[in-house]
């Protein structure tokens, strides 16, 4: 039991991490950015060619040399993310939702095959491997790399919700959340917010795509569609615009799939989550921690 709680909750992290820019974006502009998954998987080949290109300075197998680039494809993927903001998004803010939708899902498609075309479509085995001896710890075997981890993914997240919560950029987000039109007529560059809000959501996929790719060992182009989905059935089972359920709901998931993986098999892992969410927004739409909200006209 306390094995499966464990495996549940680290896999759990990185579901957090990407759905944090899920919701963050859809709690400011309303716009399911089905494209956010694949800026894991841009930050887990970033990273990749960051560490292939540093281990002719520095050993590519240090924690060190992670660290680094882990926070050079955090400012990468960042920027990238901006960059979607801009061309894809920004020229349809008016524009209906479906077109959003629809661009949306083109991006995603553009950033896996541009990869395809730039790095091939076979599996890369990455530099680093984040693997050692494991310590049992209440019935459950940890590894030190593992809880590094965890503390990176959490140090993130609790970054993440002081400057929301405590910070003016953070006041300016859940202002234009509320009403963009209002701020708009205060003074607030509401165009300058969302594209800082599209910089730290995409920061935080990228950063979980270079510590997924340095735990597993093996990153492909594909690698961002089932994430993406897992992260955004993460934000909707915490409530999605509402950060820390959504961080709840990360680790939700990642219970859910531990446990039903342990009771059914690995290949049911993803029916038992996606089944599950089926039947608990059948209960609450809204999420865990989401609240019913009506829109202004």
């Amino acid at each position: 039991m306390a094995q499966l709680i464990w495996n549940g909750l680290f896999v759990g992290s990185f579901y957090a991490l990407v759905a944090l820019g899920y919701s963050m974006v859809y709690g400011i502009i309303k716009l399911l950015n089905f494209a956010h998954g694949d800026l894991y998987m841009l930050g887990a080949f970033s990273g990749f060619a960051m560490l292939g290109a540093l281990g002719g300075f520095a050993p590519s197998t240090s924690l060190l040399s992670l660290f680094v680039v882990l926070v050079l494809t955090m400012l990468a993927t960042g920027l990238g993310g901006v960059a979607l903001e801009r061309v894809a998004y920004r020229p349809l803010r008016g524009a209906p939702r479906l077109s959003l939708l629809i661009t949306a899902v083109g991006a995603s498609f553009a950033l896996e095959y541009g990869v395809r075309i730039v790095a091939g479509p076979n599996p890369r085995v990455y530099p680093v491997r984040l693997d050692g001896t494991a310590v049992e710890v209440l019935g459950a075997k940890i590894t030190v790399q593992q809880l590094v981890l965890m503390v990176i993914a959490a140090g993130l997240m609790v970054a993440l919700n002081a400057l929301v919560m405590r910070s003016r950029q953070g006041r300016a987000m859940r202002a234009i959340a509320l009403d963009p039109k209002a701020c708009l007529l205060m003074g607030v560059n509401v165009d300058a917010v969302i594209s800082r809000t599209f910089f730290i959501g995409s920061a935080l996929a990228g950063a979980a795509g270079v510590m997924s790719g340095a735990y597993y060992g093996k990153i492909d182009f594909l690698m961002g569609f089932i994430i993406g989905l897992k992260a955004f059935t993460a934000a909707v089972i915490g409530g999605i615009g509402n950060m820390k359920g959504t961080m709840l709901g990360g680790l939700v998931l990642g219970l859910l799939e531990s446990f039903g993986t342990d009771w059914l098999g690995g290949q049911w892992r993803d029916v038992f989550a996606f089944g599950f969410l089926i039947l608990f927004l059948t209960v609450r739409p809204t999420g865990l921690l989401g609240e019913r909200v009506t829109e202004r006209v």
